[in-house]
């Protein structure tokens, strides 16, 4: 076990995070290989990987392109294996701009934009800098059903020759590369067909080889990455998230069993078992204390709230339109149904309107369908999302549901980053649907979603 030594908290802090890593090992029932810890916001993130990798010993941590880039550039443990702008910010400063994330194809809003001074790179960066996105250019799709009426790219990096032909430029959060053996749907739209493919087009694309890697190479990676947990181990004011009968971390994240379809409540399961609404059962061990903290008493609310709180669900394209209902009553954990991760457990994509919403600014597309069964539909987008690699309306929006655990440490949320917080994630959430969550049950599912 190592802890990283990079708190500036308060003793008092790092004596529960001692107790965390205890605790942790307790549980594992033996030694553990490497358990590492790093402060986030919200008090403390863990990765456990029982392979006992390390940076000398992965390619995950070294450069295979020209541009001195590895996969760590964009994908750090203490971030959750993502990136978070507060970091980002950092590591511009220090470098001036020089760090192998700073790089025109894809880290600037354009690849020809002007980076000569600190003052241009800071604004070449910009979308990098304050929400972490990453530049992803789509050839448009051919065949497309929908073509392009209008768009607003004050970027202009989406070069569109005609209305159905050119390039499209999207801006996306890296996706965490942990907690993979979960996954059903890799990418934020789904179009990569497994992890080794993921992995050979994320180093073309971003490092620049002067090579491809090899099938070991892409393999080493692909086994690290699919080897290592990570979850939320201490909540700064709740402290210890295994203490008292909780049962959260990475360690006993890795103990969870998962097969596709594994409590979908759609019919994807492939078992007899019936759909269990109660997703999350991490802190239920608080249930029944004679005396539980304020902080666990919120948390242990919001992970109820999360299973159990109706609402409607409509206008979801993706589920409504595909079950043929109109509205569907559920709960959180009827789209977050993997238990104990809360992706979805089958590939399929949603829209929840986080792309119609218009709070992720610009760029701007406003599309028109010209043929299959939704032509004559209009939709204005910040992305098209799926729509982008199967040219399909009904795919306009579209993005897969993500993992939830370790959301303290990679904000900020959805693809685009439009949510800065978890309470702004809950307030969409309860706008879209209309759910009416009351002050108090807002700061608890917030509370819940943090200690994931």
């Amino acid at each position: 076990m190592r802890i990283k030594a990079t708190f500036t908290l308060a003793v008092t802090f790092a004596i529960l995070v001692a107790l965390a890593c205890d605790q942790a090992l307790a549980i594992a029932g033996g030694s553990v290989s490497q358990l590492t810890v790093s402060a986030d916001n919200a008090g403390a993130v863990a990765t456990y990987d029982p392979a006992g990798s390390t940076e000398s010993n992965t390619l995950f941590f070294q450069s295979l392109g020209t541009n001195g880039r590895t996969c760590d550039t964009c994908h750090r443990e203490s971030d959750g294996w993502s990136i978070a702008p507060t970091h980002i910010r950092v590591r511009f400063a220090k470098s001036r701009g020089k760090d192998p994330l700073f790089r025109s194809l894809d880290g600037a809003t354009c690849p020809n934009d002007d980076v000569s001074t600190i003052q241009a790179a800071r604004k070449a960066y910009l979308l990098l800098l304050e929400r972490g996105l990453i530049r992803i250019p789509f050839d448009f799709p051919a065949n497309s059903e929908f073509s392009v009426l209008d768009w607003r790219d004050p970027y202009g990096c989406s070069e569109l020759t005609t209305s159905t032909s050119g390039v499209i430029s999207v801006y996306r959060r890296p996706l965490p590369t942990t907690n993979l053996p979960f996954e059903t749907s890799i990418m934020w739209d789904g179009r990569e067909p497994d992890l080794q493919s993921q992995a050979l087009n994320a180093i073309l694309l971003h490092e620049q080889p002067a090579d491809p890697p090899t099938t070991e190479q892409l393999n080493l990676i692909v086994t690290f990455e699919s080897g290592t947990y990570t979850a939320q181990i201490i909540d700064r004011i709740a402290g210890s998230l295994h203490a008292q009968g909780a049962s959260a971390g990475p360690i006993a994240l890795s103990q969870e069993p998962f097969f596709i379809g594994i409590n979908d409540p759609f019919g994807g399961n492939p078992t007899a078992n019936p759909f269990d609404a109660d997703v999350f059962i991490l802190y239920q061990g608080w249930h029944d204390l004679h005396a539980v903290s304020p902080a666990r008493a919120s948390i242990l609310r919001g992970e109820e709230l999360f299973n159990r709180l109706p609402m409607t669900i409509s206008g979801v394209a993706g589920l409504n339109d595909v079950l043929g209902q109109n509205a569907i009553v559920g709960t959180c954990s009827t789209c977050h149904d993997t238990p104990g991760v809360g992706n979805h457990s089958v590939n399929a994509l949603f829209d929840t309107g986080v792309a119609e919403s218009g709070t992720a600014g610009p760029p701007l597309f406003i599309l028109h369908c010209d043929s299959g069964s939704l032509a004559g539909n209009v939709t204005q987008v910040t992305d098209p999302g799926r729509a982008l690699i199967s040219g399909k309306c009904a795919d306009i929006g579209k993005f897969k549901v993500p993992a939830l655990r370790a959301l303290s440490a990679r904000p900020p949320y959805f693809h685009d980053g439009s949510a800065k917080t978890l309470m702004d994630v809950v307030n969409f959430y309860d706008s879209r649907f209309a759910i009416g969550f009351t002050p108090r049950q807002k700061r608890d599912l917030a509370a819940f979603l943090r200690a994931l």
